[in-house]
C-alpha cells in the first residue's frame, strides 16, 4: 500500500463520529510539579542515546507504547531492553521516577521495518516490563479501555521540540474509526509514538488508544491509532509465557514471571512515523 493509499484508506474507515465537540485545544506544557499531578504515569522512553518515544504505566511494572519504538531502524534489529529507560513524569531536569527495562514484547502480528500501512498501525503495540516496579503512590497506572462513544479525547506526549516537557492537549477528536483503527486530529509529531489517547469522560482518564503514525498537511495533524484491550491482553499473556519476548542482554528467561498488578537526544527517525502527504 502506498503512503497516499494509506491516508486514503484510513480516512475512509467510517463516517465521522456524529455530534462531536468541535473544540480542539492547543498544547499545554506541564512544566511545574502541580501541572504533572495526575499524569505522573506518562513518561519518556529513552532508546539508547539516539531516540525516544512516549509511554504510559498500565501497571507498576508495565509500560504501554508503540511496537515500532522497540526496533532500531539504523541497525535493523531490536533495541536491547537494557539500553531502554523509562522516565515517568519527566519535566526538564526533574523526574517522578526512573526505571530500566528488563523485557519487552511487541504484538506478534506487527512486522518491524515494514512500510506504514493500516495493518501495521492496527498491531503497533508493545509492552515494556520494568526491572523494578514504580510504586503506584508515585505514579498511578492508567486502565486500558475500549473507545466507546467518547465525544472528546485528550493526548499527553513528548515530541520533537518539547522533548523534555510533558505536553497535554486537553481536547481533540476522534475523526474516524472502525473495529480496529482510529484517526485523530490531535497535535502530535515525532517522539509522540506510543503517546496515550485518553477518554476523560469517567472519574479517571482511561487509555483508549496510542499514537502510531500520522501525517501533517496545511499545518494540521492527522494521527492514527488502534483499538487496545484485546491486544494488551495478548501482550500480557506473551510476557507470562515468554513467547516473542525480547530479553535484556545478560538476562535469563524465567519459567514463571510474578508481576505486581493494580486492580482487576530527540530523533526524527523513530518518532510518530508521520507519513508525508503527496
Amino acid at each position: 500500500m502506498t503512503q497516499f493509499a494509506l491516508i486514503l484508506a484510513l480516512a475512509l474507515l467510517a463516517a465521522p463520529v456524529a455530534a462531536q465537540d468541535k473544540t480542539n485545544s492547543g498544547l499545554e506544557a506541564l512544566a511545574r510539579r502541580d501541572q504533572v499531578l495526575g499524569w505522573e504515569a506518562v513518561g519518556r522512553i529513552d532508546l539508547g542515546q539516539s531516540a525516544f518515544c512516549t509511554g504510559t504505566l498500565i501497571a507498576p511494572d508495565l509500560v504501554l507504547t508503540a511496537a515500532h519504538c522497540l526496533f532500531d531502524e539504523v541497525r535493523g534489529k531490536p533495541f536491547d531492553p537494557a539500553t531502554i529507560t523509562f522516565r515517568a513524569g519527566l519535566r526538564g531536569s526533574k523526574v517522578i521516577a526512573t526505571a530500566t527495562v528488563r523485557r519487552a514484547v511487541a504484538d506478534p502480528a506487527y512486522v518491524p521495518f515494514s512500510q506504514v500501512s493500516a495493518e501495521s498501525v492496527a498491531h503497533d503495540v508493545a509492552l515494556l516490563e520494568l526491572a523494578e516496579p514504580i510504586p503506584a503512590g508515585r505514579a498511578a497506572p492508567f486502565a486500558v479501555a475500549s473507545a466507546g462513544d467518547a465525544p472528546q479525547i485528550s493526548v499527553v506526549s513528548y515530541a520533537r521540540g518539547r522533548a523534555d516537557t510533558l505536553s497535554w492537549q486537553r481536547a481533540c477528536k476522534i475523526k474516524d474509526r472502525d473495529s480496529r483503527l482510529m484517526s485523530f486530529d490531535c497535535d502530535v509529531t515525532f517522539g509522540s509514538s506510543g503517546a496515550p489517547v485518553f477518554d476523560l469522560s469517567g472519574n479517571r482518564a482511561k487509555i483508549i488508544s496510542i499514537i502510531s503514525s500520522g501525517h501533517r498537511e496545511g499545518g494540521k495533524s492527522t494521527s492514527f491509532g488502534m483499538a487496545l484491550p484485546a491486544l494488551v491482553q495478548g501482550l500480557k499473556s506473551a510476557l507470562r509465557s515468554g513467547n516473542g519476548v525480547i530479553l535484556a542482554k545478560g538476562d535469563a528467561p524465567r519459567a514463571q514471571i510474578r508481576r505486581i498488578g493494580v486492580g482487576s537526544s530527540d530523533n526524527a527517525g523513530i518518532g510518530a512515523r508521520f507519513v508525508k502527504a503527496p
